[in-house]
């Protein structure tokens, strides 16, 4: 089974792309949150209680830098999101055999 690694960068409040991706996605897989999609690794975020469901079955990050762009990095993120910086997410393409942006 391939390892993928599940790119959102919309926000919940604009598309539905997390929604579709936390559906789809298979046991093992990791999502990483960039641009608006950080904005869902908040804990206080409107797709927390969905994040939380598949956290069991999904490893989760989000990219810090985005987090600092939006002026968020004191904002309580969902306990168990790894915070990684741009050399984290080039890590992580070249740790999982595809990679799938939800636009």
């Amino acid at each position: 089974m391939n390892k993928m690694l599940h790119l959102v960068n919309k926000s919940s409040f604009e598309r539905n792309a997390l929604d579709s991706c936390l559906r789809l996605a298979k046991t093992g897989s990791s999502v990483l949150l960039i641009e608006d999609g950080v904005y869902a690794a908040m804990s206080k975020a409107v797709s927390a209680e969905s994040v939380n469901k598949r956290m069991q079955d999904l490893n989760f990050f989000v990219l810090g830098p985005d987090i600092t762009a939006r002026g968020l990095e004191d904002t309580p993120l969902i306990p168990g999101i790894q915070v990684v910086d741009y050399a984290g997410f080039v890590d992580l393409v070249v740790e999982h055999d595809v990679t799938q942006s939800w636009l």
